[in-house]
């Protein structure tokens, strides 16, 4: 069996979260197909953002494994809003 470091393994549940955040995101506000991938990207990039910030700052509050769920998941719904808001309603 391969196994994986502790490291990577957050960075695939990061990247999973992330997208779950990016796809429901769509499914709610819906929108053309090129409209999925900037929400992706800016779950992502939100997320990373988020994790770094909880890193930083040592923020305790509701961790898994080296992953900070509270501060990389505000980081990445802040992001999909704030995408949201600069693109637009145009369809």
């Amino acid at each position: 069996m391969i196994s994986i470091p502790g490291s990577a393994s957050g960075l695939v549940l990061g990247l999973l979260l992330a997208s779950i955040y990016g796809a429901a995101f769509h499914f709610v506000f819906g929108g053309p197909i090129r409209r999925i991938i900037a929400y992706l990207m800016a779950a992502w990039i939100g997320f990373f953002i988020g994790q770094f910030i909880g890193d930083f700052l040592n923020f305790e509050l509701l961790k898994l494994g080296k992953i900070h769920l509270v501060s990389a998941s505000v980081g990445a719904w802040l992001a999909l809003l704030a995408v949201w808001w600069l693109v637009g309603q145009d369809s």
